[in-house]
């Protein structure tokens, strides 16, 4: 008798035609004792992804499952996030983008077990590479713990999108299921998704790099999505709003977090418009003088040849020499 489909994997992919092999590949090398899926949308390529992708279904017809949209969802502004998830049979669903990859064949097994052993666990993650298409190198890794722990809500609004890589994230699809739809029409990523499952119960973090995330990629969601200061600006103010929604819906439960989350994101926005004098004023100093700014300063976000020169701001001993 065949076993019902435990797990969907959930991929989206748009002119991935260089990186959707190596995706796939990921998917396929899972070793596991459940039967999984593997949904791909193609957001109307005008490479080859598509091609690339219709190999694998002829060969994997059971398994792959493709949609292949004739027009850009993404640039009509569309929800896709959701198309996958509609169709998905799963009880879990498994996130990772058409260029990004997994490198673990036991990844999908390791979150399994801990989240079929432990119900009130929402969203299981881990840690990856960063690798840079640009540089054609592991730049870093997205290590939110060095061990192995639970984090909380406060942790996860404060932390913003970049605490979890999204090819990381497995959650339970039941939960997802009953988002608000302010949470779905933001168009930010899978922040929302990640407060939504922290505040309905336990995300579990396992402090193993099993996958890749790429960035510095053409066409990626992040490069569509923040091309400019100005889109920057409109992201800014979308969080904002989704934040200030999130809280009002929560009856106010994270109202501090929320409020320095918001704080935060300015200071970093300021940044990124090089508006130094405005960011560096005593209302932000908890936030330059913390593990996350020199973190981000010495990945060069901020132009910081340009940062230092404009700025007096003299960082604590321990924060560790920045890079020239």
């Amino acid at each position: 008798m065949k076993k019902e489909i435990l797990v969907s994997i959930d991929c989206l992919t748009y002119n991935h035609g260089d990186y959707i092999a190596e995706t796939i590949e990921g998917f396929l090398m899972q070793k596991t004792d459940f039967n999984f899926e593997i949904l791909i949308h193609d957001d109307a390529s005008t490479d080859h992804t598509a091609e690339v992708i219709d190999q694998y279904v002829k060969k994997f017809p059971d398994m792959i499952k493709p949609i292949y949209q004739k027009e850009n969802q993404f640039s009509q502004g569309i929800e896709i996030n959701q198309v996958n998830e509609q169709r998905a049979k799963g009880k879990y669903v498994a996130l990772c983008e058409g260029d990004d990859y997994w490198t673990d064949p036991y990844k999908l097994q390791k979150q399994v077990n801990y989240m079929e052993t432990n119900p009130q666990c929402s969203l299981c993650v881990h840690a990856a590479y960063r690798f840079s298409e640009l540089r054609k190198k592991i730049i870093s890794r997205v290590r939110p713990s060095r061990q192995d722990r639970i984090f909380s809500a406060d942790e996860i609004i404060e932390g913003g999108g970049e605490l979890f890589p999204t090819n990381s994230m497995m959650y339970r699809r039941e939960i997802a299921g009953s988002m608000p739809a302010f949470y779905l029409d933001t168009g930010i990523g899978d922040y929302p998704l990640a407060v939504h499952l922290a505040h309905n119960g336990a995300v579990y973090y396992i402090d193993e790099v099993m996958s890749v995330y790429r960035v510095d990629v053409k066409g990626s969601w992040s490069e569509r999505k923040i091309s400019d200061f100005n889109a920057a600006v409109l992201q800014n103010e979308e969080t904002a709003k989704l934040l200030d929604a999130i809280n009002g819906h929560t009856n106010f439960q994270y109202d501090e977090t929320i409020t320095r989350t918001k704080r935060k994101n300015r200071f970093y926005l300021l940044l990124r418009q090089h508006k130094f004098k405005e960011a560096f004023i005593k209302e932000h100093k908890e936030f330059y003088l913390n593990s996350e700014f020199i973190r981000r300063a010495g990945m060069k976000v901020f132009n910081l040849p340009v940062l230092w020169k404009n700025t007096s701001i003299h960082l604590p001993r321990k924060a560790g020499r920045l890079p020239n």
